[in-house]
């Protein structure tokens, strides 16, 4: 995230920028019981670092400080995957690259994806393509699944292999053996309306606030 910074555009980077950040750093692991971070911080952070410091060497980068005594987590630290424009699919983030806003307001960041080079990156709007990391489901949470709950799924095909966005729509219960979970669970992928049996071990679940 620290690369947003050596690109800046001399203005803001939206509302919604901050606030998907800051639900980001909130509902995140590491700062399960601290004090809850205000996009309005971020925002503040973000600004005076673009304006202070156009060139910020990953070092030199700075957390800011939510109350005396404590600091927010760093971006860098967080985990994000971004939807590619080009087949639907997701994939793991591996670096922020550059940001700007189009003439209806906004706002993309220019994207490098996990194990692609630079010929394979996009700008993805930040709103509606950009999320924190789905986390991939324990064989014990199948019990903790209902009908309608949306889900990231690996769809295997002969040419491809990739993560979509589905949702369950049935659920059979099978008993546990040595392998874990053997559930089946028949799912409906958003992007073209298809539907599909898999075990639990090809799901990753949205991140929990």
């Amino acid at each position: 995230m620290e690369k947003l910074l050596r690109e800046p555009t001399g203005g803001s980077l939206g509302r919604e920028f901050y606030q998907k950040l800051a639900r980001s750093f909130n509902y995140s692991s590491g700062r399960a019981g601290k004090p809850i971070i205000k996009w309005t911080e971020i925002e503040s952070w973000f600004q005076t670092r673009l304006q202070d410091s156009p060139q910020v060497p990953s070092s030199e980068l700075m957390v800011p400080k939510c109350k005396e005594g404590e600091t927010m987590q760093d971006p860098s630290e967080l985990e994000f995957e971004a939807r590619s424009s080009k087949d639907g699919a997701w994939y793991d983030v591996e670096a922020f690259l550059a940001h700007r806003f189009l003439s209806t307001g906004e706002a993309e960041v220019q994207v490098r994806f996990v194990g692609f080079g630079a010929e394979e990156d996009e700008w993805i709007n930040i709103k509606t393509s950009v999320r924190q990391r789905s986390i991939p489901l324990e064989s014990t949470e199948c019990s903790n699944l209902k009908i309608g709950d949306p889900v990231l799924c690996f769809q295997e095909r002969r040419d491809q292999a990739i993560y979509y966005d589905a949702h369950i729509v049935e659920i059979q219960k099978r008993m546990h053996d040595i392998r874990g979970c053997r559930c089946l669970l028949l799912i409906h992928y958003d992007h073209d309306n298809s539907e599909e049996r898999v075990r639990l071990r090809r799901l990753c679940r949205r991140p929990r606030s």
